[in-house]
């Protein structure tokens, strides 16, 4: 008889899905904790405060976003059904940067102004930040729309319009393609762009990177690209034009590709200590030259938990300098924890949209893969001083009720989809033809007989 089974391991054998993304997702969940329980000192005192009230409710926040991962895992069974469902996801994202656009004030749902700009909504009293979910729900979209439009009338509503008249353009596939693709990518763009620069450039990159893989052929891209630079150069020269009144995010967006465009050092240099000047140029430069100061201090172990000394002088640091407080407290061998996991779930990812049947199912993997790893390159390459700040956090570590739980939605979409595709491999294993016949085995084991003669 075999040895028994503990229950960890029986646990473990139990699991459905790709149990290696199951295993970055809980490592970074931990380090989340870990590490915003030695980031928060300056966040308790903004906040009125205890750090351990601020790690309680990061355990509360990530229970909630493993009860989103279950939910999504145990409950989404049928590829099908998964798809129907993100038909609605430009549907949903408009509707939300809508409500942002028009400033909504209800008693059940107001539009809320986060560091100047109008980003999360108020529903009966939770906070969404909008962006955040904006980028899983429109690669959810993407996806079945990709799928769609390599099919015969996959547009359903554009196959009955086609049949009027007035309609009859919908029946070609380029119409098609700008309608259900393009139009709902520049649309969103357009509503992004009204409260965060940054985040229209990677949500926008991150749309056409997953209808790129998607199936959507260059030449396309070509011509609708000219389009959304001739509408996104309108939207620059209208806010120029306006002095910041309409699209004010792009004139902060430009002061920071100059200010990182400088030697900030040698700018403080030119003007006088104690004057309200320097202190001002002194305030932009302090979070990234105090985040360098961090990795540069870490060293290979680091300082240690909880003896950061920059936690006291980045405001941000449990957000949008999360990798340099890595480095500063575990040093270059915790940051190389961090990145082997968003590495390996970006080549686990890779593996999964290759084994996928379903084309839908292939394009919202490596878009939700692309999305989370491409995050996280661009917060680590900020925080080592590779490029301006665009306030992108750090998935699943960074400090933000509303990021947690949207990348949580996320993991819990890819290891639904990999519990899918490992089923589906399973059962076209098992049925399957043997590789021999019996005729080959009659034969093998006549050879054998002969063999025992000899």
């Amino acid at each position: 008889m075999g040895k028994k089974k503990g229950i960890i391991q029986g646990f473990i054998d139990g699991i459905q899905g790709d149990k290696i993304i199951w295993m970055i997702v809980l490592m970074l969940i931990m380090i989340s904790i870990l590490a915003i329980s030695s980031s928060t000192p300056l966040l308790a005192l903004q906040t009125k405060s205890t750090r351990s009230a601020i790690i309680n409710e990061q355990i509360l926040v990530a229970g909630l976003g493993l009860a989103i991962i279950l939910i999504c895992y145990f409950l989404l069974k049928r590829i099908g059904f998964l798809r129907a469902v993100s038909q609605l996801g430009f549907l949903v994202s408009f509707t939300m940067l809508l409500c942002l656009a028009i400033h909504v004030n209800t008693p059940f749902l107001k539009a809320v102004n986060i560091n100047g700009a109008t980003r999360a909504l108020s529903i009966m009293g939770f906070q969404l930040h909008v962006f955040e979910f904006v980028k899983v729900f429109m690669v959810m979209y993407l996806a079945w729309a990709c799928q769609a439009y390599q099919e015969k009338d996959g547009f359903a509503i554009a196959a009955a319009l086609s049949e009027q008249p007035h309609f009859a353009f919908l029946k070609k596939k380029s119409w098609q393609l700008f309608f259900y693709v393009f139009l709902p990518i520049i649309l969103v763009s357009v509503l992004i762009l009204m409260g965060s620069v940054s985040s229209t450039l990677f949500i926008g990159m991150i749309m056409i990177a997953t209808v790129f893989i998607g199936g959507v052929k260059l030449k396309e891209f070509i011509i609708y690209g000219v389009l959304g630079i001739l509408l996104i150069s309108g939207c620059v020269g209208l806010s120029f034009a306006t002095g910041g009144k309409v699209f004010p995010r792009i004139h902060t967006a430009v002061s920071r590709v100059a200010m990182a465009s400088e030697d900030p050092e040698e700018q403080l240099l030119k003007l006088q200590r104690g004057t309200v000047e320097f202190q001002e140029a002194l305030d932009k430069v302090k979070q990234p030259i105090s985040a360098k100061v961090a990795v540069s201090e870490g060293g290979l172990i680091g300082k240690g938990p909880g003896r950061s000394t920059q936690r006291y002088v980045v405001p941000v640091m449990f957000e949008d300098y999360m990798f340099s407080f890595i480095i500063e407290e575990y040093g270059l061998l915790g940051a190389l924890l961090v990145i082997i996991l968003y590495g390996s779930l970006l080549a686990r990812g890779s593996i999964l949209a290759k084994n996928c049947k379903s084309h839908f199912a292939k394009v919202a993997i490596a878009g939700l893969v692309i999305m989370i790893s491409g995050q996280a390159l661009m917060h680590m390459m900020i925080n080592v001083d590779l490029g301006p700040l665009t306030g992108q956090t750090l998935p699943m570590i960074s400090h933000g009720n509303s990021s947690f739980l949207a990348f949580s939605l996320a993991f819990g979409l890819i290891l639904a989809i990999s519990k899918m595709v490992k089923k589906k491999m399973d059962k076209e294993t098992a049925q399957a033809a043997p590789i021999l016949s019996d005729e080959v085995r009659d034969r093998l084991d006549e050879l054998e007989q002969l063999d025992n003669i000899a």
